[in-house]
């Protein structure tokens, strides 16, 4: 179970669908170029990137989109790689989609090259433009001798195929996350679903290609362009080089060895992007909270559906979703997400957290359904209405241990209710899939809800 994403919509660029997502209601509006490869829905899985996506939204209206060829816009014919100008036409299409006259256009890594390109092209569309980790030019010349030389490059492509999507080939990108398998997992299954490893062979050849050198004099925009010092993918000299040939231009540089904006110091990024556009650094609103988690699931619910026949199915969910949500209201649980037939809530009490799962459970069996619930307290990073962090996860991976009727806590629970009544039948120390570490759980046992 996931943040929620925002719809996705489709603007029309001559024959090809470009898919595109709008949030915020600000003053200004950013228009995020993706880098290499992107997917919008998958995107908003991972909180570091969903916290970044809400922090540029509060200050601004943002638009974001799948460059065709990747994520959920048309698949191209790799023969027939889209040009810079294509993309640049692309860009508008989704701006129109979106009623945007004039946007700030925010390019990340590749994404870089087209928002230069965009922004001494299209002045009149285009408020400022902003790079991060992004390249002049990415074969090696004696006057940038930064970029990697032909055979490095070639050497890189090699390999690209054979590795796609796997936690090694993702390790220079962000180095920061390379000891975090739940970041990992999600960051290999986001370039996987954004395009096949042949398709991503293909466009990173056509990004090879790109070289904007002369034309960053005709940029005559405000310009912000962004690098961390210790990047191993775009060296931090390269943004020197670009910000020095645009006139004007603004360079901010940041510790660290991420080549991405969102993770790492992002927050730094982000201030600095939102003074940059408005003039003001907005004092952070707390982004942390200590909750209690609770996920409940319907077992078996594949086979309930089916013996039961869509309509059934449907009426029976409902009336499921009406139940938990008047428990969730008697025991001052908040409803985070509900998908399918799961739903993700949060209790400022753990005692409550897991008597409100019973009640669920037994409310549930009156009405033939067998539900299964876990329950972890830990610190969630605030998203807007949503929690997101490792302790959602955590919770996750409890209900996934846990039997038909069954509540499984981590020990961090059970302690926390000591006094209460409750009591517990240990489980033993387990391995949760993609969450660092060795976890007690426990079962509570059937009380009085």
């Amino acid at each position: 179970m996931y943040p929620m994403a925002p719809e996705t919509r489709y603007a029309r660029s001559g024959d090809v669908h470009i898919a595109y997502q709008v949030v915020g209601d600000g003053p200004i509006d950013i228009v995020r170029v993706p880098g290499w490869i992107s997917h919008l829905e998958i995107g908003w899985r991972e909180p570091s990137l969903a916290h970044f996506y809400n922090r540029l939204s509060s200050f601004s209206r943002l638009i974001l989109f799948d460059k065709r060829g990747t994520g959920l816009s048309d698949r191209v014919d790799l023969g027939q790689l889209p040009t810079l100008e294509m993309r640049m036409d692309d860009v508008r299409a989704v701006m129109d989609a979106a009623g945007s006259e004039k946007a700030a256009v925010y390019g990340m890594s590749e994404g870089g090259v087209m928002a230069m390109l965009f922004g001494a092209t299209h002045p009149e569309r285009c408020q400022a433009v902003l790079t991060f980790g992004a390249y002049a030019c990415r074969v090696y010349h004696p006057d940038y001798p930064w970029a990697p030389t032909p055979e490095a490059r070639q050497a890189w492509y090699d390999s690209l195929e054979s590795s796609w999507g796997r936690p090694e080939s993702l390790a220079e990108i962000v180095p920061s996350k390379v000891g975090d398998p739940a970041f990992m997992e999600w960051y290999g299954a986001f370039f996987r679903a954004g395009a096949s490893p042949a398709a991503a062979l293909a466009m990173a050849k056509m990004n090879t290609e790109a070289d904007v050198r002369d034309i960053l004099p005709a940029i005559r925009v405000p310009t912000l362009v962004m690098n961390r010092e210790e990047d191993g993918d775009v060296r931090v000299d390269e943004a020197r080089y670009i910000a020095s040939h645009i006139p004007g231009a603004r360079l901010a540089t940041f510790p660290g060895a991420d080549h991405v904006d969102f993770v790492g110091n992002a927050d730094a990024v982000l201030d600095e992007i939102e003074e940059f556009l408005t003039g003001a650094r907005h004092a952070a609103e707390p982004d942390r909270v200590l909750a209690t988690l609770l996920f409940t699931d319907i077992v078996g619910s594949t086979e309930k559906a089916a013996a039961l026949g869509d309509r059934g199915w449907r009426d029976m969910l409902a009336s499921h979703h009406k139940t938990v949500r008047n428990l969730l209201e008697s025991y001052r649980g908040r409803e985070i997400d509900a998908a399918g037939d799961g739903f993700l809530a949060a209790f400022d009490g753990p005692a409550r957290g897991i008597r409100c799962a019973q009640a669920i459970i037994g409310a549930s069996a009156r009405h033939g359904l067998t539900i299964r619930a876990g329950l972890h307290t830990g610190e969630c990073e605030i998203l807007g209405p949503k929690l997101a962090g490792i302790a959602v996860h955590v919770a996750a991976r409890c209900a996934s241990a846990a039997g038909g009727g069954e509540v499984v806590v981590t020990s961090t629970v059970r302690d926390l209710v000591a006094g209460s009544g409750l009591a517990f039948t240990d489980r033993g120390e387990q391995e949760l899939k993609g969450v660092p570490g060795v976890w007690r759980l426990l079962a509570a046992q059937p009380g009085r809800a």
